[in-house]
Parts: structure tokens; C-alpha cells; sequence
């Protein structure tokens, strides 16, 4: 398997892996600073309509993959769209003994409500987290 210029970085937490679907998903990611683990690029998402399966998108390697390293957590950032959340749960479902996660979709920072679709928003809901947590 072959790593690019980030993932061959030592200085990277090899523990955690975070599941993309393309490369530009994980410069959107690194230009945030806030993920400092390794990525598995997908080069797309699952589409039984397109003709696109779990043997298309290198979902096998990276099982295998799973096996031979020691991965404590797999953050799943697929898109929001129902591809994305259907790649994302099939994932999730062959994975076990290792922490699965998904990321929060929600609210932008400075959205106001009233402009945000009805999908984001009940999203927003579902994934929310406590505050006062002591």
C-alpha cells in the first residue's frame, strides 16, 4: 500500500485513521490542524446504481489493513449524502473490536437556523453533545 507525503509522516498518530472519499476531503481536513492521525482515501463512495461496490473503493485492503495494525479508532468523514452515509455504515459494520466514529454534520459556525435546510438541522439535533458535562 502506498502513503502519501502525510501519512508517511512518523510524527503522526498511527492509532487513529480517518476514512475519506477523496483526496481533497483530507486537505480540507489537514488545513484544520485539528486531526493529527493517518487517512484511507476511498476515491469514491458506495452506488449500487453506478455500478460502485466495496471491492471498487478498496474496502477489503483497508479491512485487511485493520488487521495488521493497531488501530484503535476509525473516524468515518464520508459525506452527508446518502452514498456517503450508506459507505459509512457499511464500514462500520464489518469493524470490530476497534472504535468506530462518525463525524457530526450540523450547524455551520455563524449559521442562523432559518437558513438551513430541514436534513441539516435534524442532523444538528441527533449529533448534539452535552455542555454540562462535570
Amino acid at each position: 500500500m502506498t502513503l502519501c507525503k502525510v501519512c508517511s509522516d512518523l510524527s503522526r498518530d498511527d492509532k487513529s485513521i480517518c476514512i475519506v472519499e477523496s483526496p481533497s476531503d483530507v486537505l480540507a481536513i489537514e488545513s484544520t490542524g485539528g486531526f493529527r492521525g493517518k487517512y484511507f482515501v476511498l476515491l469514491g463512495r458506495l452506488s449500487p446504481i453506478e455500478g460502485v461496490g466495496p471491492e471498487d473503493l478498496g474496502i477489503d485492503d483497508f479491512l485487511s489493513l485493520l488487521s495488521i495494525e493497531d488501530i484503535q479508532e476509525v473516524i468515518l468523514a464520508t459525506s452527508s449524502t446518502v452514498e456517503g452515509d450508506a459507505t459509512a455504515m457499511f464500514i462500520s459494520d464489518h469493524i470490530k473490536d476497534i472504535k468506530v466514529s462518525r463525524i457530526s454534520y450540523g450547524i455551520p459556525i455563524g449559521g442562523e437556523l432559518e437558513y438551513v435546510d430541514g436534513n441539516t438541522i435534524a442532523r444538528a439535533i441527533q449529533g448534539r453533545t452535552e455542555v454540562n458535562v462535570d
